[in-house]
């Protein structure tokens, strides 16, 4: 039954901001303290402390929502999950495919070891993107000149990483959406390249630079491709605030690292011709209901988001009722002010939280705005 996100916005809001702002704070404390003295130490301390912030979001996908998602992969890749290093790649159609990503990170162990290359201001969002850019997360310029040294620098800094992590990476540079889907098969055109139909042309600049910097100690890629039933509305924060459940398929391919070709051109026309592939799976998938022809594996629903949930709600509605006793916020009209405003604040930051994982909502046209899609995608070799 779906549920009025009025309902859900504001407890959720009041647990994910509270419990995000203590966690923030110890991973400062230990920014500051710990990780000038020691890095790996950092890295082990904290990887416990934000998962205590990010499996709230677990909770959301895989109590409160139920979402399924059915992982397809062979059996040795399975194993392997969460027991080495890995650059995971991905196409990227909808608003949660990161916190689908998150789930498998969960079931293999590594969900506060894993980081992704994003936008720069990811970093500034509420809670979230604090305790991303404190995790060691890479944030972007989506001007090369400036990130090509970023992510020299970044890749340096996780080898010595003390414990198995995945660095994602969505190599289409954004989101699936039917404008930048036009802007892709027309440059595809105007280059002799094969028009996609389900995945756009992948940014390539940022897939090199990463394979170059980290062949020697990175074994592994994971080539994974997500897909929702083409006949259900894709799983957004919204939709999974209202309850409603649905659907996600992945599928994960693992390439050895040292397989790839050794020069950048040869690179760039690898990540090119899987993202080709991946358009075929996907075409097949909306034509026939086909996906993979990759083992199912089942990943359960373990029960620690669940019970990290409740301690959290305890915890936090402890607080709040010897907050009131305490300062008697609903026997006075200061009380009350203070109290009307911080729930409004909750309001203005999960009102934050949510557009931000919003995908962009448009039609294809021929305006400038169109135009300059296609200039943007002309322009993939010049950026991520």
């Amino acid at each position: 039954m779906a549920v009025p996100v009025a309902v859900v916005i504001v407890p959720l809001g009041i647990l994910v901001i509270f419990s995000g702002f203590l966690v923030n704070f110890l991973q400062a404390i230990l920014f500051v303290f710990v990780r000038p003295l020691s890095r790996s130490v950092y890295r082990k301390i904290n990887k416990v402390i934000v998962e205590l912030l990010w499996l709230e979001l677990i909770w959301l996908i895989d109590w409160w929502a139920a979402i399924k998602v059915e992982l397809h992969a062979d059996s040795e890749t399975f194993q392997l999950m969460g027991k080495e290093h890995a650059l995971v790649i991905s196409n990227h159609r909808g608003d949660i495919d990161w916190l689908v990503g998150w789930v498998l990170a969960q079931r293999s162990g590594c969900l506060g070891s894993t980081i992704a290359i994003m936008r720069k201001e990811a970093k500034f969002l509420p809670v979230i993107g604090w305790s991303m850019w404190l995790s060691d997360h890479v944030f972007l310029e989506t001007k090369w000149v400036k990130d090509e040294l970023t992510l020299k620098s970044a890749f340096q800094w996780l080898e010595d990483f003390p414990m198995p992590f995945w660095l994602a990476l969505f190599v289409e540079g954004t989101r699936f959406t039917p404008p930048k889907l036009a802007a892709a098969q027309q440059y595809a055109a105007s280059r002799g390249l094969p028009a996609p139909k389900n995945v756009l042309i992948p940014r390539t600049k940022g897939f090199v630079s990463a394979v170059s910097h980290m062949r020697s100690f990175v074994p592994a890629i994971y080539d994974c491709t997500v897909a929702t039933p083409k006949n259900e509305p894709p799983p957004t924060l919204l939709r999974m605030f209202r309850g409603k459940t649905s659907v996600v398929k992945v599928q994960i391919r693992r390439h050895l690292m040292h397989e790839l070709p050794e020069k950048e051109d040869g690179v760039a026309k690898w990540c090119r011709d899987i993202f080709d592939t991946k358009d075929v799976l996907l075409e097949k998938y909306f034509t026939d209901g086909t996906f993979s022809d990759l083992e199912h594996q089942k990943i359960g629903r373990p029960k620690k988001s669940l019970i990290v949930v409740i301690c959290w709600s305890c915890l936090i509605v402890y607080g709040i009722v010897k907050l009131f006793q305490w300062f008697s916020l609903l026997s006075t009209w200061e009380g009350l002010a203070f109290s009307g405003a911080l729930l409004v604040l909750v309001t203005i930051v999960m009102h934050i939280l949510v557009n931000a994982s919003e995908s962009e909502l448009s039609t294809p046209s021929q305006d400038p705005m169109s135009q300059a899609l296609i200039q943007n995608c002309a322009n993939f070799d010049n950026s991520l």
